[in-house]
């Protein structure tokens, strides 16, 4: 059963990190390049739609992790186990502290309301979207390192 919550787990993760990866290095290019009026309203249509999916993943993937260092905690690797958690928490605060609160303003925007730093806004939400994919590539480095 443990196996199973392992690879589960290291899954679950790991399409969430693919998925933090495509919007930071695929989606964010892709409507950058579109006329501006598009690019905003393109970054605030992605908000609304993976604003209310990602909460759920961040906190299903921590809590799947947390399981596996319990129930594993006598097994070799649960170091790294226990590591990827913390790290996991950390992208959960990250999230929570710097980018939800830039992501609530973006989603709601339009060409009319949108404010004159509006640019400079979606470039930090970026700058701090680009240090959790860091976050998360290395929580997922050591769930794979666990299992081996």
């Amino acid at each position: 059963m443990l196996n199973a919550l392992e690879v589960v787990t290291t899954v679950i993760v790991g399409l969430m990190v693919g998925v933090e990866f495509s919007v930071a290095f695929i989606m964010s290019r892709i409507l950058n390049a579109l006329p501006e009026d598009s690019s905003q309203l393109g970054h605030a249509h992605g908000g609304r739609m993976l604003g209310t999916l990602m909460p759920f993943w961040y906190v299903g993937s921590l809590a799947l992790s947390a399981i596996w260092a319990a129930a594993g905690w006598h097994r070799h690797g649960a170091g790294l186990v226990v590591t990827a958690a913390g790290l996991l928490v950390l992208s959960v605060v990250m999230s929570v502290l710097l980018l939800v609160p830039i992501n609530n303003r973006n989603k709601t925007w339009t060409t009319e309301n949108r404010p004159a730093d509006w640019k400079e806004q979606l470039q930090r939400w970026n700058r701090y979207h680009y240090l959790r994919v860091a976050v998360l590539v290395a929580a997922f480095t050591l769930l794979v390192a666990a299992l081996a």
